[in-house]
């Protein structure tokens, strides 16, 4: 979470005020961004800049696997990930684990209001193909989505070959976060894992990232999608305003900076492994 920025939105019209069990939610029209939401405070989506976030979380982890058929979404309370999943024709089934109550209107979609980490616990082993975490910054009872348990339980709900796709923060601001959030996922995922990110200029430094993982199984190339959108049935009948095959290769082209620090956490998990070994 960023403690040092500020940004300032001009509010044309207040078009929904309200408090949920959980949160208070606003909704206003501003002057450049469009619609914007805000959740206790904080700006969490732009109606000018959303569909970059939106489409990356969603279609880097199901265009990296073939065909992927189950899939869950942590959060998500705008709909946006939905939105973007449903392009996948091969998606039968959508599970969205939110904690705040929304509406939601596809017959693919199964909305489970719950705790995210109980629901994982209770998910049987190997259900899914691909799960989403489109979480809040990691504070207050969000904090433990960044943490080991809660990746070990999401590692044992993906079958095997499974992907995940973590929102993980800004790489100018939360480096240490991201080195953190890379060890333990090495840890725990037995397969792939890598970092992507995406331009989303009202976010704090005008960026976002995300985490990609896949558990051990058939291997997953993050960098070289198979499932490319642009041959998928449908899938373009509304015109995508940001992903497409050569953004999601870009996307995992990292700044010299964050090369170096990423390659410090694969650099120390190769010699505790050989220490290891060595006993």
């Amino acid at each position: 979470m960023s403690v040092c920025e500020a940004r300032s939105l001009k509010v044309e019209n207040i078009l929904y005020r309200g408090k949920s069990e959980f949160q208070e939610i606003l909704v206003f029209e501003s002057s450049i961004y469009g619609k914007v939401l805000v959740l206790d405070g904080l700006v969490q989506l732009r109606e000018k800049d959303e569909s970059a976030y939106q489409e990356m979380i969603a279609h880097l982890p199901l265009c990296s696997i073939p065909s992927p058929k189950t899939v869950l979404v942590v959060g998500g309370v705008d709909g946006g990930v939905l939105r973007e999943v449903s392009r996948h024709p091969s998606v039968e089934h959508i599970d969205i684990c939110e904690i705040d109550k929304m509406v939601i209107d596809d017959p693919r979609v199964h909305l489970h209001i719950a705790d995210a980490t109980e629901f994982l616990r209770l998910a049987p082993e190997g259900k899914y193909d691909a799960v989403i975490v489109d979480s809040s910054d990691p504070v207050g009872p969000a904090q433990e989505l960044v943490e080991k348990p809660f990746f070990e339980t999401i590692a044992r709900a993906l079958r095997p070959g499974g992907v995940l796709c973590n929102m993980a923060e800004s790489m100018w601001l939360h480096t240490h976060l991201i080195q953190d959030l890379i060890s333990v996922c090495h840890q725990t995922f037995k397969g792939s894992v890598e970092y992507a990110w995406a331009s989303v200029p009202t976010y704090p430094s005008g960026v976002i990232g995300f985490l990609l993982c896949s558990t051990a199984g058939p291997p997953v190339d993050f960098k070289n999608p198979v499932n490319s959108i642009e041959k998928l049935e449908g899938a373009l009948l509304r015109e995508l305003k940001f992903y497409n095959s050569e953004m999601h290769s870009a996307a995992l082209v990292l700044p010299s900076f964050l090369r170096r620090e990423v390659s410090e956490v694969n650099l120390q998990r190769r010699q505790d492994k050989s220490a290891r070994s060595s006993y």
